[in-house]
Order: C-alpha cells, then structure tokens, then sequence
C-alpha cells in the first residue's frame, strides 16, 4: 500500500496527536517509519489498545463507517505516515485488489484483537491478565526482530490495560525476565520466546498449580 504513494508521506514529531476520540475523521495513515499510540478513554482514564509500527495503519474505521473516531491516536517516536483521503482509499481498493484483502486482513485481526481482550478483562487473576495481554500485544501488533517479537508498550500501559496495579505488572514482567521468556528493554518489551510465553501462561491458568520459584 505505501510504496506507489510515497510522495503522500508526512513526518510528526513524538507527543503530536494524528486524532483524538470523538473528531470527524475523512483520512487514514500508514505508518511508514516510527509508531503510534492507540488509546481510548475508559472510566476517566486513558487506557492503551496497541501501539503500532512500520507497516501498520490506522484511522481507517471513521473512513469506512463514516463515525466519529473511535480512539486517540498519538506519536511516540519521530514517525512517518502516508495520509490518504476516503476518495484515494477508494480509487486504490477499486484498482488493486490486493490492497483490499490486506485491508480485509488486518480489519480482522483487529477485530479478534478486540475480542481477545474483552475475554482477558474477564479473567479474575490480575497477573494472568498481565500475561495475556502482553500475549495480545506479541501476536496482533508485535515487530518481528532477529532477537525475538518487540512489543511497544510498558508496564504502566499494561497494568492500566486490564485493570491491574503496577507492582503486579512489574512483578510479572520480572518473573519473565528471571524465565528467559521476556524482559523490558528501551521502549518497550522484547519476547525472546514466545512459545515459552504461551507454555507459562497455560501453566498459570492449570488447576491446583503449584508456585514457581522463579
């Protein structure tokens, strides 16, 4: 989607807002460098729904339905975006199919996304919840590097995702760290393994586990 239209591309600076929940929207991006926090506010509160990198786009929603925009979108690194209008989406799907099944594509992992997080806010075990939400995060919006999956997001952001305290995210966060499964890093969290992560996180949810001394 971004290479034919490269001259469509903008820059912002980190802090900058590309739009805020509740304004009209007639223009989507696609990331071509940097990220881009998606947030909604929930009870007072700005909770953080996934922070997307180089490839992803974002603000499309308000374009097809023609709502208002559903969440906030806000830059945390120097970022470059394609713009694109309602009129050029349209002209680009009616002349390349393939730009319509990518867009198909992604709309649906949004959507299980979505899902996966409602079922997440039902889990009564706040370090669980912790751990699959950085699961959601690895699998819908995570960067594949040589050392393993990059997921922009911090403890504070998940512990305010689903609803647990720091110290909890933190805590878990460490234990990961300690398992060789994940650590913190700059700007985020790199999962080294997730395969371990899915394994640990299936540990947690058997019954009658016993505690781990990690």
């Amino acid at each position: 989607m971004r290479d034919s239209y490269s001259s469509l591309g903008q820059e912002y600076a980190p802090g900058e807002v590309l739009f805020r929940e509740g304004d009209p929207g007639d223009v989507m991006f696609v990331i071509q460098s940097g990220a881009v926090r998606i947030s909604k506010e929930v009870a007072g509160q700005q909770k953080v729904l996934a922070v997307l990198g180089t490839g992803e786009f974002l603000g499309e929603m308000a374009i097809l339905n023609g709502k208002p925009r559903s969440a906030t979108a806000t830059v945390v690194e120097t970022t470059r975006c394609l713009v694109i209008g309602a009129r050029m989406l349209e002209q680009m799907i009616a002349k390349n199919s393939e730009i319509a099944i990518r867009l198909v594509k992604k709309l649906a992992r949004r959507l299980d996304s979505a899902d996966t997080l409602v079922e997440i806010l039902l889990h009564r075990d706040p370090k669980a919840r912790v751990l699959l939400a950085l699961s959601r995060h690895a699998e819908a919006f995570g960067e594949l590097t040589e050392q393993g999956v990059f997921i922009r997001i911090s403890a504070e952001d998940l512990a305010r995702e689903v609803g647990a305290d720091l110290v909890v995210a933190s805590e878990m966060l460490a234990r990961l760290r300690r398992l060789g499964i994940a650590e913190p890093c700059e700007g985020g969290v790199l999962v080294s393994d997730t395969a371990k992560l899915a394994d640990f996180l299936e540990f947690l949810d058997g019954p009658g586990r016993p505690r781990s001394s990690a």
